[in-house]
């Protein structure tokens, strides 16, 4: 049986799980920027009632919580559901597995339910480094096969296989977006993701930086902007799609520490620790398929990024906004 069917007052109505939070919060602002009514669920365990537009309502609440979610999105009634509120650490997934099958798992499983009943289309953040694995051709297409290192990757390829499942049994075409490491103002640089948050808020405070393994180790870094325009596009797209967002370029942890040194008062030396379970040495994704498809470009290079990301917190009057 196909999904609900969507009303006129709908139409232009997005809700954004974890949208208080860093990726999302940017999100928000691009819908917001596209004349969409927007609903911000999220607990704020990890994001912040400061990132919430006063142009956004919010609804606190935990997407486990399933009758509360339900009720949200049936008061609200929107057409689109972006999905990013997760548990987004590695090391705490290893850690703590159980947690993160219940956010990563059964949450997003509670996302599809709640959007099905007012019929609304999902776009549902994933994973891409995480994903694919050690070994991976690079930049990696979106028909690498799936070899997760830790619980987080393999929670969101849960997810992403309840989501483009629920895409065709109900036929409302569902987009997951593999996102590569996306850094920006606004991320939090008291956790242990967010390597140029943790580094820029450290160097201008004239602390020195950590970093695990031999710093050598590759991302896919893509600005948050450039992210934010990926979820706009697929909210608008018409098929069901499996999607990379990334600049399809290594850095390594090293590279980032370089430039952000020369943006700092003084460049500080980082202190060194082992590499952490579950993360991998080398990842790039290969995003052709969303240029083709729905015409994105990164419009951010690495280093300008890396400036505007530096420069949001060495202007941050009080940290404890940035948490």
């Amino acid at each position: 049986m196909a999904g609900a069917k969507r009303s006129d007052a709908g139409a232009r109505r997005a809700v954004v799980t974890g949208g208080a939070g860093f990726i999302g919060s940017h999100v928000v602002d691009a819908l917001l920027a596209r004349d969409y009514e927007v609903l911000v669920v999220d607990d704020l365990s990890t994001g912040s009632e400061h990132n919430v537009p006063s142009a956004a309502q919010l609804a606190r609440l935990d997407i486990v919580d399933a009758p509360a979610l339900a009720s949200a999105l049936s008061s609200f009634a929107p057409s689109l559901v972006c999905h990013l509120a997760a548990q987004a650490s590695v090391t705490v997934s290893v850690e703590s597995p159980e947690r993160d099958l219940a956010v990563n798992v059964q949450g997003t499983f509670n996302v599809l339910q709640a959007a099905r009943a007012v019929g609304a289309k999902v776009v549902f953040a994933s994973t891409g480094g995480a994903l694919y694995g050690e070994g991976a051709p690079l930049p990696s297409p979106e028909t690498t096969p799936a070899e997760p290192l830790s619980p987080y990757g393999a929670s969101k390829l849960a997810g992403e296989a309840y989501v483009t499942t629920w895409g065709r049994l109900h036929e409302i075409p569902n987009v997951v977006l593999r996102l590569g490491n996306v850094y920006g103002p606004r991320q939090n640089s008291k956790g242990e993701a967010g390597v140029v948050a943790i580094f820029s808020d450290l160097l201008r405070r004239g602390s020195a930086p950590t970093v695990f393994g031999d710093g050598q180790q590759t991302r896919d870094y893509i600005y948050v902007g450039d992210v934010a325009e990926a979820f706009v596009l697929a909210a608008e797209a018409d098929e069901a799609l499996t999607l990379n967002v990334g600049r399809g370029s290594e850095s390594s942890v090293l590279d980032l520490l370089d430039v952000l040194q020369a943006l700092a008062p003084a460049a500080i030396e980082p202190t060194f620790e082992p590499l952490r379970a579950g993360e991998l040495t080398r990842s790039a994704l290969d995003s052709t398929l969303l240029r083709t498809r729905l015409g994105w470009q990164p419009q951010v290079d690495l280093r300008e990024g890396l400036t505007a990301t530096y420069r949001f917190y060495a202007e941050a009057v009080d940290a404890a906004d940035l948490a």
